[in-house]
């Protein structure tokens, strides 16, 4: 029996699940909150705590294991790509940190990637809090897009649409801007417009407290409201802009599939509906397709299979055998 644990570290959220066996279903997926990224400060400490909690042998994850311990670990974990020698660290500290003789730590981009396409050629979207996007050609060629924060990037993410939202909704508010339902929205989600800066900039992660808006400005831009529509509009061209600098980046004539993965894919039409008109005008040879699978079980995947074309994007640290006395 091989005892598995793969997790999907993001900066909303960290989900962890158990698998036993090569046809477990998986235990169930226990979540927990995510951390900053791993290129912040302190984010090796706290993609630490959040895995650790996760991985937790109770609630849902507890399971009788090999010996009371797991074979592989692998986590993805969102800052792993812009900061590799992060990703490093956080895999020593799991292994001294979890019952494990192994740990691997990669870009949850590239386990949303695995989970998606089971390891083809394509491109993947992954877009939630923040947004990158991660080609991978038939010949192992690599394309990342984007994926540079929330201050410098991840553009059309769910950070990037609340934070236009609530910039919308202050120029609305001040008058310099035209109407929007958006400033009532930001009034009833946050409290007094006028405290809205420092609600903002005292929260402990920015980026998801502003994410947590997007789904608003997509309500709005549903009901016709011409600024959320525009606002959703233009994340819509920076992620289908994305798609198509990867999908140039690896290559190919074929249709090549493209996926869409992470929790922003769920705000619906006011998204999705122009990103597919942009992707048809792109004139390349790009074909939408339903994930195979999630992060998790990219997450999965990766933990299972050293040979593949991510190998060389995954980070694996071994328990070194101490030699009896």
């Amino acid at each position: 029996m091989t005892a598995v644990l793969a997790v999907d570290l993001g900066k909303t959220g960290c989900r962890a699940v158990l698998w036993t066996g090569p046809d477990s279903p998986g235990h169930p997926v226990r979540e927990v909150p995510g951390a900053p990224g791993l290129a912040e400060a302190d984010g090796v400490s706290a993609a630490v705590a959040a895995v650790t909690a996760a991985a937790s042998l109770g609630d849902g994850l507890s399971s009788p294991l090999p010996a009371g311990r797991l074979d592989t670990v692998c986590v993805g974990a969102a800052g792993a790509a812009a900061d590799p020698s992060a990703a490093r660290s956080l895999a020593e500290l799991l292994l001294d940190a979890l019952p494990t003789d192994e740990v691997a730590v990669t870009s949850d981009a590239v386990t949303a990637h695995a989970g998606a396409l089971g390891g083809g050629a394509g491109v993947v979207l992954a877009a939630g809090t923040g947004a990158v996007t991660v080609g991978i050609g038939e010949d192992g060629t690599f394309a990342r897009v984007d994926g540079w924060g929330p201050w410098l990037g991840d553009e059309g993410s769910g950070a990037w649409i609340g934070r236009a939202g609530l910039r919308a909704a202050l120029r609305s508010h001040d008058g310099r801007g035209p109407a929007t339902s958006l400033a009532r929205a930001a009034a009833d989600r946050f409290g007094d417009l006028d405290r809205l800066p420092a609600t903002v900039g005292h929260s402990a992660n920015q980026a998801r407290l502003t994410a947590s808006f997007a789904p608003l400005v997509a309500g709005a831009a549903a009901d016709g409201d011409a600024v959320a529509t525009g606002i959703m509009r233009d994340a819509a061209a920076a992620l289908a802009e994305a798609v198509v600098a990867a999908a140039r980046g690896i290559g190919g004539t074929d249709p090549l599939p493209v996926a869409l993965t992470g929790g922003l894919i769920g705000i619906g039409a006011p998204l999705l509906d122009p990103f597919a008109d942009l992707l048809r005008s792109s004139g390349l040879p790009l074909r939408v397709t339903p994930a195979l699978g999630d992060p998790l079980h990219g997450a999965r995947l990766l933990a299972l299979d050293s040979a593949g074309p991510h190998e060389p994007l995954v980070i694996r640290v071994h328990r070194t055998a101490v030699p009896p006395p």
